[in-house]
């Protein structure tokens, strides 16, 4: 039976019985027919705007690729010299991601090459495309044991998929955590950036200075400096920061090399970030022989941030001595008042060869001839 005739019976034997044997039939035909009161069937009522082929059409994409076209077809895709058979539609299903892109019906750039496969993901291994597949494939990044947490954390930036705990599962909690710390202390440390240390290089930028060392203390730290007896190590020059949230940011490591990253993108250079001892207040002094006081501070372990922005940095620090006028004393035998003797002018050194070619241009002078005795 022809599949134009099996179509007819189904629906004839839904008008006359039910749709029972009409599903059981013909589950991926055209939906069922209206039952009209004189016992006739009418066509069903198709939605065309809700078709997406329509309404591709409607917004006058009709050049479609032929992956859209062919929705079962089968691509291979080569991943660090393995195959990948896969169907398009599970990228296309995706479309914010990058593979949902490439292969999506709008797209024209994905070229296969002479043996009609398609060369993607540059510099990602085959094991972590595999565990990327699974994504497409269930929505879950499974990341078994043996694959490294930051290459696949890499992998799904390269191909814009979202890296978080909703579509990540990995044994390794420790290296998950990680590098959802690293987002969040991206995130945190933009808005540091924004509110607290900007406000700071502003200032010191407005009185023509060209770099920045911003001390981070705490909101309950008090600073109380003698006066008459400041700390001397040039604490003066350092701005100071309040804040308890961004000390506790910079307690780690890791966070410190989140911000010296996220710096140097703003194009700040000579960017140092550590923790330093600060003076707060003035413990004792001491009394030295001769009278001389010395004060004894208390120093307090905090962070500190260190930054350029200086366009000349190497000029600003060359020496120009031919500018410069020099204290040495040039003469020795002068400088002890000894009399000088005249420099010998040196003779210029001839060529034989310069001789031989080139005739002397000054006349040699003759010696007189001897005199003549008649005697």
């Amino acid at each position: 039976m022809s599949e134009t005739q099996a179509d007819t019976v189904c629906k004839t034997e839904y008008c006359g019985h039910c749709c029972r044997l009409h599903h059981s039939t013909v589950i991926h035909m055209t939906p069922p027919a209206a039952v009209n009161c004189d016992g006739t069937c009418s066509p069903p009522d198709i939605d065309m705007a809700a078709r997406p082929d329509f309404q591709r059409e409607g917004r006058g994409e009709k050049n479609l690729s032929p992956l859209s076209r062919l929705p079962h077809e089968r691509v291979t895709l080569m991943v660090d010299g393995t195959h990948f058979v896969v169907d398009p539609a599970l990228f296309t299903a995706h479309p914010d991601t990058m593979l949902g892109r490439m292969f999506g019906p709008a797209r024209h750039f994905t070229r296969p090459n002479a043996k009609g496969e398609y060369e993607i993901a540059e510099g990602i291994g085959a094991s972590i495309f595999k565990v990327v597949l699974d994504f497409y494939k269930g929505g879950i990044l499974q990341c078994p044991e043996g694959v490294s947490v930051s290459e696949l954390r890499e992998a799904c930036d390269y191909l814009c998929i979202n890296f978080d705990y909703s579509t990540v599962r990995c044994r390794d909690l420790s290296a998950l955590l990680h590098e959802l710390s690293n987002d969040g202390a991206k995130r945190q440390f933009d808005v540091f950036l924004e509110e607290l240390v900007v406000p700071v290089m502003v200032s010191s930028a407005q009185e023509g200075e060209r770099e920045c060392h911003i001390v981070v203390l705490t909101d309950d730290d008090i600073v109380d400096w003698d006066h008459d007896n400041p700390p001397p190590m040039g604490e003066e020059y350092s701005q100071i920061l309040y804040s308890t949230k961004l000390y506790r940011f910079f307690k780690y490591i890791e966070n410190r090399d989140v911000a010296k990253a996220l710096l140097k993108e703003r194009g700040l250079k000579n960017i140092r970030i550590g923790i330093e001892g600060y003076p707060t207040c003035k413990e004792k002094v001491k009394r030295r022989p001769g009278g001389r006081s010395e004060v004894i501070y208390n120093y307090v372990q905090r962070p500190f941030i260190q930054l350029s922005w200086e366009k000349e940095e190497g000029k600003s620090r060359h020496v120009d001595f031919q500018c410069v006028r020099s204290k040495s004393v040039p003469n020795l035998i002068t400088s002890l008042g000894e009399p000088t003797r005249p420099a010998a002018t040196p003779n210029p050194q001839v060529d034989e060869l310069d001789r031989l070619i080139s005739p002397d241009p000054r006349p040699q002078s003759q010696a007189p001839p001897p005199p003549i005795n008649d005697s």
